[in-house]
């Protein structure tokens, strides 16, 4: 349901300034400059021997700012384009810090999600990582979150707790505001239009959107009772609005009208491969979602 909730985030975003994908220049990217420059070079080598003993790609990005965009949108755009892991394995990870917006989020690709779960990739960040950040250790952070994910890997990371219970994804008040946001103004709209539909079309909307208003609500707050109250309030208001002669005025006039009229959507972005100097690159892997995201 998380990952659900997710891709429908994602698509929702687009209608924002989507930012540029950063130039993959090794597996170590720091453009926020948060590490020094003997940690960035070790963690460099580390990666490199790691990716020749297992073929994994496990790469950190550090930028200033998301410049308004969501986490778990700007991150598997990085990912997908950079196409970290290789093609049949699906094996890369992008570890992925934002230094002015306090964010941070480990993206797994397809093949290693059996091994960095989400729930494990949202202990390393909230044990391994967020302390040493609140604290002003950018580099004892970083290096502490690349330990865990290559251990956890290699099968050698002991982790003090694992909690199995799945994340909602809107932990604090500002983000579930947003949502929320999201949520009423996409969702609301369309249920408006379903009522002053003509009944064909207002009833196939009101079928529809029934999923959305119970996934949405549950996913951000945890609860069914917009969708209880949809369920049953929306038949009830479309048949009390039916009967009123000015909404009947209403809709026969749209439907009179309605040729050549409707919705288009432009924009979006498009990515191609990206390399690095001294000879790295992406190998071809895939993503779809899997990780956690966190803050500090």
């Amino acid at each position: 349901m998380t990952k659900l909730l997710l891709l429908c985030i994602m698509a929702m975003a687009t209608v924002a300034r989507a930012q540029d994908v950063p130039y993959l220049s090794g597996r170590v990217n720091d453009y926020a400059g948060m590490l020094s420059p003997g940690v960035a070079r070790d963690l460099e080598e580390r990666l490199r021997a790691h990716e020749e003993q297992t073929s994994n790609q496990v790469v950190v990005l550090t930028v200033a700012s998301l410049e308004g965009n969501v986490i778990e949108d700007f991150s598997i755009r990085v990912a997908e384009a950079w196409k970290l892991g290789q093609r049949d394995k699906d094996n890369g990870v992008l570890f992925l810090i934002v230094r002015d917006d306090r964010k941070l989020r480990i993206e797994v690709g397809d093949g290693l999600e059996g091994v960095l779960t989400d729930a494990r990739c949202s202990q390393i960040i909230r044990h391994e990582v967020v302390p040493r950040f609140k604290n002003g250790d950018f580099d004892g952070g970083i290096t502490a979150g690349v330990s865990a994910i290559l251990g956890t890997i290699e099968g050698t990371y002991v982790a003090e707790e694992i909690e199995e219970m799945p994340e909602s994804g809107f932990e604090s008040f500002p983000e579930k505001i947003m949502a929320l946001g999201i949520f009423g103004f996409v969702v609301g709209t369309f249920t408006l239009i379903a009522l002053i539909q003509p009944k064909g079309v207002g009833w196939f909307l009101y079928v529809f959107l029934i999923p959305f208003w119970f996934t949405f609500p549950w996913a951000i707050l945890g609860t069914l009772i917009p969708g209880i109250v949809y369920l049953i309030g929306f038949p009830v208001l479309k048949v009390l609005l039916g009967r009123n002669p000015a909404v009947k005025r209403w809709a026969a006039t749209m439907a009179t009208s309605r040729g050549g009229s409707g919705w288009t959507s432009g924009g979006g972005w498009s990515s191609g491969g990206f390399s690095g100097g001294g000879g790295f690159s992406g190998g071809g892997g895939s993503f779809s979602g899997g990780g956690s995201s966190g803050s500090w």
